[in-house]
């Protein structure tokens, strides 16, 4: 922790923790040492001391007195703030109610030792908090003040809001890029930090899609805009963000009840714990200095702080990686995800068709020549995938007839060109030599001669066959559903080595399959289901956890997801799942501890046994140590 790193607020709070402490410590010297309260002979020698401690207690303490006064008039009485005032208060009177009758002092160093370590622990809560905070605030730094409009030869500031769907913008080096939208002039370099996680730039040509919230490095582009701002991925990250702390998990929300019988309820035992036995006994002193440690170690800072501080932590490292959880119950729930149902296209593969084969290999170029020329400037995927793989300028002068459900045939003076499957080869009558890969094969013959074959598939994403095998290593169970026929289906699931796969489903039939692995699933698992297109957000819904791959996904599957993986990348998949299982692992950890402690102070003050040290531990030591235990969780992963 670096001073230079704190906020104003932190630093000021610091600042006087530590000047408090040095004050107390030199007053609580001077009276181990020389007895402040017999510097002055007489009845009066113990308002020496009383003014010394006073003057930590107020400073230590005075904004602690301000809360609970002011909660009290909005009647939130019995808070923090409260049972601190009434312990620390209790002390101080108890203490002068001793130093007038004779007796030896006991309460004013105790008292000031109570807010003092509370204030250390109210600072390192709001440190944590900071550094979770600041971890999400990195996404929050992607709104964007204004946006350049072009007007004619000039350009205009606007609001983002006020630009619409296809005017154009200027971005120029060092601006965030305020909307959704394609480059129609220029070439920059994009930092996608904010909204992947992903370190590395990455170029965008004119015509790529742009996303806002990515910030220009490079050199001036213009951008045609294709979303309203209200729409744009920038709008829709930020919504999500703000509203990820109102989800709150079923712990969040067992710790809120607690706190709300449990406050009132040890001010009860504490009062009658001080009224019944000196009322008996008549040492009322000795009660009373009982009944105020009980109150002391009796406030539920540790629960009611590090249990959602843990759960802020985790949801805060998450985003860093470009994980956006939509709430800490989703989180909660994603701990005990044991079904991960995979979409395939688009999820397990890049859902690109690309040429993956040609043979024969040495006729490659021929092939792709030939192929290209065929299909000429089709928008079909595989027409569009051919001339990506030729790279090269396509020969002109072919006029293409479609054979429907067949292919192509092309003709260019007394040339002709067959491309397409085996039926339009069979048709004219051309032998060829079959091609048994698994995807769309497609046949090249010129003149009624074949010449080879090209194969067209979606790729595997690289990271697929690695995340699978680490989910499955983690006793996962892994599905893949896809609209594809069985023999591509049954290929990708043996590469990729998924536990099970289902093909040739429509978008009800996969809802109908995850119904199924509902009911099959035991009692207490989470089923996640993960996809990016449209048709996918039916089944995100039906399922516990629907995870969207949000950088290409669909607005309909982001809006229908619980957790957003900004990144498209399914590593981040295994690394959510431990972020989870470590906060949840931490949130047990700081439950356990907390109440185990405190039910043990809390007998022992009450028969005497411990005394308002102790109770001080019990409070403000334990709310410590759970919420230096919360801040484990937003450290650095490892990225599989």
């Amino acid at each position: 922790m670096k001073f230079s790193d704190l906020s104003r607020k932190e630093k000021k709070n610091l600042i006087r923790i530590l000047a408090a402490l040095m004050l107390f410590t030199a007053v609580f010297a001077a009276d181990k040492a020389v007895g402040l309260d017999t510097v002055f002979a007489g009845a009066y020698g113990w308002l020496l001391p009383f003014a010394c401690y006073l003057a930590v207690y107020l400073l230590i303490g005075y904004d602690v007195l301000q809360r609970a006064v002011r909660n009290i008039f909005r009647g939130r009485v019995f808070d923090e703030n409260f049972l601190m005032c009434t312990a620390t208060l209790g002390a101080f009177a108890l203490a002068v109610s001793r130093g007038a009758a004779g007796q030896p002092i006991v309460g004013f160093d105790e008292a000031c030792a109570v807010l003092l370590f509370y204030q250390v622990g109210e600072f390192f809560q709001s440190y944590a908090t900071g550094k979770s905070r600041r971890s999400i605030s990195t996404l929050m730094d992607i709104r964007p003040d204004y946006a350049n409009l072009k007007r004619g030869e000039g350009i205009e500031k606007v609001d983002p809001a006020d630009v619409k769907i296809g005017e154009i913008i200027v971005v120029n080096p060092g601006e965030k890029i305020p909307l959704d939208g394609t480059i129609v002039k220029g070439a920059a370099v994009l930092d996608t930090k904010a909204l992947t996680g992903e370190s590395l730039p990455r170029e965008a040509l004119c015509g790529t899609s742009v996303i806002s919230g990515s910030v220009n490095l490079s050199s001036q582009i213009e951008i045609k805009v294709e979303k309203l701002f209200y729409d744009s991925t920038v709008s829709k990250i930020l919504e999500l963000v703000e509203n990820a702390s109102g989800r709150k998990s079923k712990a969040e929300n067992f710790i809120t009840k607690f706190a709300r019988w449990y406050t009132p309820a040890v001010v009860a035992a504490a009062l009658l714990l001080a009224v019944i036995p000196g009322f008996l006994t008549g040492m009322w002193s000795v009660w009373v200095y009982r009944a105020l440690s009980f109150l002391v170690v009796s406030c539920p800072c540790a629960l009611v702080i590090s249990v959602p501080l843990s759960f802020f932590a985790g949801i805060g490292a998450a985003s860093r990686y470009g994980i956006l959880v939509k709430g800490s119950n989703y989180l909660e729930q994603f701990n005990k995800s044991k079904i991960f149902v995979f979409d395939k296209t688009g999820t397990l593969t890049k859902g690109t068709f690309s040429v993956v084969k040609i043979s024969p290999a040495e006729r490659a170029d021929e092939i792709l020549r030939l192929a290209a020329a065929a299909e000429g400037g089709s928008s079909h995927p595989i027409a569009v995938s051919i001339a990506a793989r030729y790279g090269k300028p396509i020969e002109e002068g072919f006029v293409p007839t479609v054979e429907p459900g067949e292919g192509v045939a092309a003709f260019r003076g007394g040339e002709t060109v067959y491309c397409g499957n085996e039926k339009l080869m069979r048709r004219h009558g051309i032998s060829f030599i079959p091609e048994n890969g698994i995807g769309t094969v497609v046949y090249v013959a010129k003149n009624g001669e074949f010449i080879g074959s090209l194969l067209i598939a979606d790729e595997i994403k690289p990271e697929s066959k690695t995340v699978v095998g680490e989910l499955n290593a983690m006793g996962c169970r892994t599905v893949m559903l896809t609209g594809d026929n069985e023999a591509i289906a049954a290929a990708v699931s043996q590469e990729i080595g998924v536990s099970g796969y289902k093909a040739s489903l429509l978008p009800q039939n996969k809802v109908e399959e995850v119904e199924k692995l509902m009911k099959e699933k035991k009692s207490g698992e989470t089923l996640c289901f993960i996809g990016d297109g449209i048709n996918d957000a039916p089944v995100l819904m039906r399922s516990d956890i629907g995870i969207a791959m949000g950088g290409v996904g669909s607005d309909a599957a982001i809006e229908a997801s619980d957790i957003v993986l900004m990144n498209d990348n399914l590593t981040a998949l295994p690394l959510a799942k431990r972020i989870a299982r470590k906060t949840m692992s931490i949130v047990f950890q700081n439950i356990t501890f907390s109440i185990a402690v405190k039910l043990a102070i809390l007998i022992l003050s009450a028969f005497g046994l411990a005394g308002m040290g102790f109770a001080v531990f019990g409070d403000v030591g334990v709310a410590v140590i759970a919420i230096l235990n919360a801040m484990r969780v937003n450290t650095k992963y490892k990225i599989s």
